[in-house]
């Protein structure tokens, strides 16, 4: 007799999603952990402030460094560190979420270093979108510009499987324009800032980078430029 094969009531997710969720969660667990007072002793209150001083973007430092073409290391550094440090318990958390649901479908549907570039080119690029056009003193910290990226990711494998169909193609953006809604009616009550710009830079930037990796661009690419 053959025994029967398991089937997970879940479908596992993949490593590298895994792995970056670990490093968001760890960081958020020990700044929470230090706000109730559990680790750290008194001056563990002030941890997050710190690591947002110190790992955070400052879209002001970078004009300077703009500027004055220097670019430090330890500054360039922020813009891979801002994502792992959030505001509270609650933004981290909504991050989160979002990381571990959308970032299963990207690296599912396009492999788990694509899935890397997309999150970590958006985090890059929504970052340097927002210094470029805005001159707002408010630091960016949290992993929503690169999951925005990841949403970006999301909507072109849509965008892709509804044109297969034969399907109305807008409906693939039904997420980024119910999030981009949610932003406005929530700024019609409260003072939401700016940090919106660099969160749908993001998008536009896993959006495009998804010419590269969604599976048949490079053969679709090929094609176009054969016919040329």
């Amino acid at each position: 007799m053959h025994e029967p094969e398991f089937q997970p009531p879940v479908n596992p997710l993949p490593p590298a999603v895994i792995l970056l969720f670990l490093a968001i969660a760890g960081v958020e667990a020990g700044l929470s952990l230090a706000e109730a007072g559990l680790i750290g002793g008194p001056g563990a209150i002030g941890w997050r402030l710190a690591l947002i001083r110190d790992y955070g973007f400052s879209g002001q430092i970078f004009d300077l460094m703009v500027q004055h073409g220097k670019w430090p290391l330890q500054e360039l550094l922020r813009l891979i560190t801002y994502p792992f440090i959030h505001l509270g318990f609650t933004h981290g958390i909504f991050a989160m979420v979002l990381l571990l649901a959308l970032g299963k479908m990207v690296a599912e549907a396009m492999g788990q270093v694509a899935f890397l570039v997309i999150f970590f080119i958006s985090g890059i690029g929504g970052a340097v979108i927002y210094a470029l056009l805005l001159n707002d003193p408010v630091w960016l910290a949290g992993a929503y510009p690169p999951v925005y990226g990841l949403i970006g990711g999301y909507s072109f494998v849509m965008w892709r499987q509804l044109a297969g169909r034969g399907a109305e193609q807008y409906r693939a953006f039904t997420l980024i324009a119910l999030l981009m809604g949610l932003q406005l009616f929530w700024g019609i009550f409260f003072e939401v800032g700016t940090l919106w710009v660099a969160e749908l830079a993001g998008f536009i930037c896993g959006f495009g980078l998804s010419f590269l990796f969604a599976p048949g661009e490079w053969a679709r690419l090929r094609e176009r430029l054969q016919r040329r």
